[in-house]
């Protein structure tokens, strides 16, 4: 498909995330932010409980993984799983939805941590010509 066809297929779309006031734009961001992007990317390996997700993803805080959590569970990328043990135990797993976003974004992952040699010498010119800031 070339870019024309692309666009045309493009504008038949029900959505646009570039209006202000799509419904698309609040997930793409639950998927592209820092904490969405790795919770799906985690996720992607397997069902994981709460802590083991947050030991997975180096830096989050309880109170940001919950609150990610949520959303990507309300845009049903994620399937919460309460367990009836005692104590309590619940499972996170990726949805069929969230597994296919979950693949897209590991073929961006993969691809910048392949090319970060290449984002490190470009950060280093801009810093030297720039000065750093």
């Amino acid at each position: 498909m070339d870019i024309a066809q692309e666009r045309t297929a493009e504008q038949d779309l029900p959505y646009n995330v570039f209006a202000k006031v799509c419904p698309s734009r609040g997930t793409l961001e639950h998927v592209t932010g820092r904490w969405g992007s790795l919770t799906l990317g985690a996720l992607s390996d397997g069902s994981l409980r709460f802590n083991e997700l947050r030991r997975r993803i180096d830096g989050v805080s309880e109170k940001m993984l919950s609150q990610t959590l949520h959303a990507l569970e309300r845009d049903g990328l994620v399937l919460r799983e309460a367990q009836p043990t005692n104590p309590p135990r619940v499972d996170y797993e990726l949805t069929p939805l969230g597994h296919e976003v979950a693949t897209r974004l590991l073929g961006l992952i993969h691809f910048l941590e392949g090319r970060m040699d290449e984002v490190l010498a470009a950060r280093g010119r801009y810093d030297e010509t720039r000065g750093a800031r």
